[in-house]
């Protein structure tokens, strides 16, 4: 028997004007969000309540995902004004919450961790009392690079697996599901008292007992949040979605995740890695 074709909850189009304040705001700033680059199907819920995702470092991609819309290519040098800027922005949306991340440098020697390390800063001086989550790269696997962020001490540490162990060759440029579990392993042990968050996309093809496995795996290097959501290609170009992941599955996914241990789970078609995520903070540390 053909198996029935899930379909995405529909997206409800906030009203314009909401939506270009917030727009309008990061265009003067000249800052770029990951919710634009990559296509994010929140962003107009986002916008709409003054929230984005900052992506620093600019809008040029180092790697080459087969999964991710942002831009692959040579990046411009780090912005030296860009940490006041992404702080002022969030002073002006009014950010309780602040997330922040980056496209992959691999072109620097620390992966862009020193411009984390000064956008932290930043919004610290700017909105002393606003929680900051930072989703980082891998940065190529540089330990020092890592807790340069760490030591910055930000409210959430968050680096996505993004797919199972299988599946990760194929959809991930220069990237090993081993090396980030232990880039969340090390993050875990140098840094206890921060929580550690990672994502991952289904419908490329992986398996029930694989995204189990995947939870297992990020638990045993106590990874304390994870968000799981619906794969949705970027292009005709980029890899294809296999399947639309139903309702019920996802929510045997959060059941899984709760049960082995997680302390915040966000799972659903929409979800992605920082939708809702000062909630899950929240949940996480109460």
């Amino acid at each position: 028997m053909k198996k029935k074709r899930a379909t995405l909850p529909r997206i409800r189009i906030p009203a314009k004007a909401s939506i270009d304040k917030t727009h309008d705001l990061l265009k003067s700033l000249n800052l770029h969000t990951v919710c634009q680059e990559a296509g994010c199907p929140n962003r107009w819920e986002c916008f709409s309540d003054n929230t984005a995702t900052f992506l620093i470092l600019g809008n040029i991609c180092t790697r080459n995902c087969k999964f991710c819309g942002v831009t692959t290519g040579v990046p411009l040098p780090p912005d030296l004004d860009e940490p006041e800027r992404v702080a002022e922005a969030a002073s002006k949306l009014g950010l309780k919450y602040v997330v922040v991340t980056t496209v992959t440098r691999d072109d620097l020697p620390d992966g862009g961790a020193e411009q984390f390390a000064k956008i932290i800063r930043a919004i610290r001086r700017k909105i002393p009392d606003a929680g900051i989550e930072v989703l980082t790269s891998d940065f190529d696997g540089n330990i020092e690079a890592l807790e340069k962020v760490l030591s910055e001490k930000p409210s959430v540490f968050n680096h996505n697996v993004e797919t199972v162990e299988r599946l990760t060759p194929q959809l991930r440029s220069r990237a090993s599901y081993l090396r980030s579990l232990a880039v969340l392993d090390h993050a875990a042990k140098f840094s206890p008292d921060i929580p550690t968050k990672s994502g991952l996309m289904v419908g490329v093809g992986e398996t029930a007992d694989e995204v189990k496995k995947t939870l297992q795996d990020l638990r045993k290097v106590n990874c304390k949040i994870i968000t799981i959501g619906q794969y949705l290609a970027p292009s005709e170009n980029h890899f294809q979605v296999q399947e639309f992941v139903d309702e019920k599955t996802f929510e045997l996914y959060k059941n899984i995740a709760e049960n082995i241990g997680f302390s915040a789970v966000a799972s659903g078609a929409l979800v992605r890695s920082s939708y809702h995520a000062s909630q899950c903070y929240e949940k996480a540390v109460n």
